[in-house]
């Protein structure tokens, strides 16, 4: 049942990038505002996951699931006045919330996973749950093309513009109910989950952690421990939200973050909890290594489609495609790597993953765009091969550096942990737009690095094939960080 849990929430980050062009569409706004989907959503991530360990903390994992299934639910409820309304501000705030249930579960569902065994197996064991978190992330695409995608009306804004009030009222009306539908859908599915878990008799039993001594919160006064933090978590953001609307979103999330991080510093226990994870290199780098990895593979999938539309010419939808089987050679190599796991250490595995991936970035970067074979009426070309593997490269890296920082740790730190492991999932929000500077810049110094390739600017896609080439010095550049954590850490003293 928590393995449903990691099918769900990749199931919704996939297809909630779908919203952004959709809306882009549905509300003819500009590129930059509907983009404001992914600040939503990631941004819930950074500023929840603190408050979802103090929950645990001074809770349960168990509880950590439900209240988690339950904002999720919440959230995508309000999808439905938000379709009525037919409102974009609505649609954003209950895509913070419905992400904000997601960061509960992650916060939640992770560490929940490694406590359920020995330390030994801990990092294989996670592995195999975040298999099943690309399955949902396919099931997430399917659903966006067939559901979302596929009932937008192809009329562009300027052909929007001039239609009668009532007219677009009604296009615009029946877009938003297929906005709506599968998330509400999905409460069902989620609904299902929660009673399992409402009525799972959960295992008192203390798990043996090695560790020092770290004084824990306790139970006593936890009710109003995790209220306060939920006030430090909420009551900021929101009044940034409604004081300063015109502010910017990046900066209103990151100054969301402050409140949680407050709270710990402020409260005696988990001031100490912080500390004794500050004092752990192989955590706090950790989590700089999940930073960058978090962002490399949310930059790297945005743009394999403008990638590939590029360099081989295709359409967008076409591109879908190569997105499609780099999704399935992830899920295969996580399997395999999860296999493997039982043979081999798992940082010396993630060492050979990271420097194939940095060379799949050369490729990407030098190797020509000639056709090599078609397979059902796709191209494929030596670079378009290097982007689709790059993938596969990728799929065993946020599961090992996660239990790699977490291993180990004494079991009254582990929860404060991993919520600052989900944080660094903010690297999708900050490394993202990093590479559309690269993409989208025909005077860009890394450009020089490509002297031999075109420079001509495609005003369609935004780009050059030398800039879109050259943007893939920053997935280089976050691979050779996760690169080097697992080389410094693939000791399990070091």
């Amino acid at each position: 049942m928590l393995v449903s849990c990691f099918a769900l929430w990749g199931l919704l980050n996939n297809m909630t990038d779908n919203l952004v062009p959709a809306f882009k569409n549905i509300f003819s706004i500009p590129q930059e505002k509907s983009a404001l989907v992914q600040v939503a959503f990631y941004g819930a991530y950074a500023v929840l996951a603190i408050f979802a360990s103090i929950l645990i903390e001074e809770f349960s994992y168990k509880k950590g699931v439900l209240i988690g299934l339950g904002v999720y639910i919440l959230g995508a409820l309000m999808y439905i006045p938000a379709c009525i309304a037919q409102s974009f501000d609505i649609y954003f705030v209950a895509i913070f919330v419905v992400a904000g249930g997601c960061s509960l579960l992650e916060t939640t569902c992770n560490p929940y996973v490694l406590s359920m065994g020995p330390q030994e197996t801990a990092v294989r064991r996670l592995n195999f749950a975040q298999a099943f978190n690309p399955v949902g992330s396919i099931a997430g695409i399917l659903l966006a093309q067939q559901l979302i995608l596929s009932n937008l009306n192809p009329a562009t804004a300027d052909e929007r513009a001039l239609m009668p009030a009532e007219q677009l009222k009604e296009i615009v009306h029946h877009e938003l109910f297929w906005v709506c539908a599968p998330y509400v859908g999905l409460c069902g599915i989620a609904f299902l989950i929660w009673l399992f878990f409402l009525f799972l008799k959960e295992d008192k039993k203390p798990v043996a952690v090695e560790g020092g001594d770290v004084p824990v919160a306790g139970t006593r006064g936890g009710g109003m421990r995790v209220f306060i933090a939920a006030l430090f978590s909420v009551v900021p953001l929101t009044v940034l939200y409604f004081l300063f609307p015109e502010m910017n979103k990046v900066a209103w999330v990151l100054c969301g973050t402050l409140g949680p991080i407050v709270y710990i510093c402020l409260v005696p226990n988990y001031r100490a909890m912080l500390l004794a994870l500050l004092a752990k290199p192989r955590y706090w780098c950790g989590v700089i290594a999940q930073f960058f990895y978090v962002g490399v593979q949310i930059a790297a999938w945005t743009y394999l489609n403008v990638y590939c539309c590029k360099e081989l010419g295709v359409t967008p939808a076409e591109a879908a495609s190569y997105y499609l089987i780099s999704l399935v050679l992830f899920i295969a190599c996580r399997w395999v790597a999860t296999y493997f796991m039982k043979m081999f250490n798992p940082a010396a595995m993630m060492a050979i993953f990271a420097t194939a991936a940095i060379a799949c970035c050369a490729g990407v970067m030098y190797l020509p765009s000639t056709v090599l074979f078609t397979i059902g009426g796709l191209d494929f070309s030596a670079n378009v091969l290097c982007l689709i593997a790059m993938s596969g490269c990728m799929s065993l890296m946020f599961p090992t550096i996660y239990g790699i920082a977490l291993g180990g740790l004494d079991e009254k730190i582990v929860k404060l942990g991993a919520a600052g492991l989900i944080m660094a999932i903010l690297g999708g929000a900050l490394i993202t737009p990093w590479m559309a500077g690269v993409l989208g810049n025909a005077d860009s110094a890394w450009i020089s690095l490509l002297p031999g390739f075109d420079n001509t600017w495609d005003t369609n896609l935004g780009t050059s094939s030398a800039a879109v080439r050259a943007s893939f010095v920053v997935p280089a550049i976050c691979f050779a960080v996760v690169l080097a954590y697992s080389l410094i850490f693939r000791k399990k003293k070091a």
